[in-house]
């Protein structure tokens, strides 16, 4: 996934006043009083499936186009927080990405996605008690999903890693239900991967 920078390559930055919160949980709160869904999604979710990997930064999703609006973010209590916003174009996945870093915080990505099924599985993100505070986190078959529409090697290898050591079950009939909303191409990286899992099962 990728985003370009603002008109002529400008990138929108501020930093903004004090807050005893971390940074994730100020982000969250703020969305969550504009009325704006998001829920943790990349490394740090995935860590709740068994799938544990060092990661410098969260990475949190939502669909509001807002939040690539350098007012709409005016009245965060952000601490020291430095705020980039770069846009997608025409022809990106994403509606762009905000990144928010802070000294003695992890960075946060929030990444500004365009689809009616991304918007859903904000609905189904459950809330989670993490070190960095309570945090809507998306379900592992929403987590699949967004791999599967990403489509890289390493999220190739995610899937893989998943569909050896989840509840087979669930997760690959949660995933069926929703898999013709996305791309043909992520279909296709399904069907692979489910052949090899079965074929690696076999005696």
């Amino acid at each position: 996934m990728s985003a370009q920078t603002n008109e002529g390559g400008a990138r929108a930055v501020s930093s903004i006043g004090i807050s005893p919160l971390s940074l994730l949980e100020r982000i969250v709160g703020f969305l969550e009083s504009k009325g704006a869904k998001s829920a943790l999604i990349g490394a740090a979710a995935l860590s709740r499936w068994g799938l544990a990997r060092s990661t410098a930064d969260f990475d949190l999703l939502t669909v509001d186009p807002r939040c690539l609006e350098q007012s709409f973010w005016s009245d965060l209590p952000a601490g020291r927080a430095v705020i980039e916003i770069r846009r997608g174009d025409l022809f990106d996945p994403l509606a762009g990405v905000a990144r928010w870093s802070e000294e003695g915080e992890r960075p946060i990505d929030l990444v500004v996605g365009r689809s009616k099924w991304q918007r859903e599985l904000l609905e189904r993100a459950e809330v989670v008690s993490l070190a960095a505070g309570r945090v809507p986190v998306a379900l592992l078959p929403d987590l699949v999903l967004l791999k599967l529409y990403a489509g890289g090697p390493r999220d190739a290898w995610d899937i893989h890693f998943l569909l050896a050591n989840s509840d087979r079950m669930d997760f690959i009939e949660a995933v069926e239900r929703e898999i013709p909303n996305l791309p043909e191409s992520s279909g296709m990286l399904w069907r692979r991967l489910l052949a090899e899992a079965e074929g690696s099962a076999s005696p």
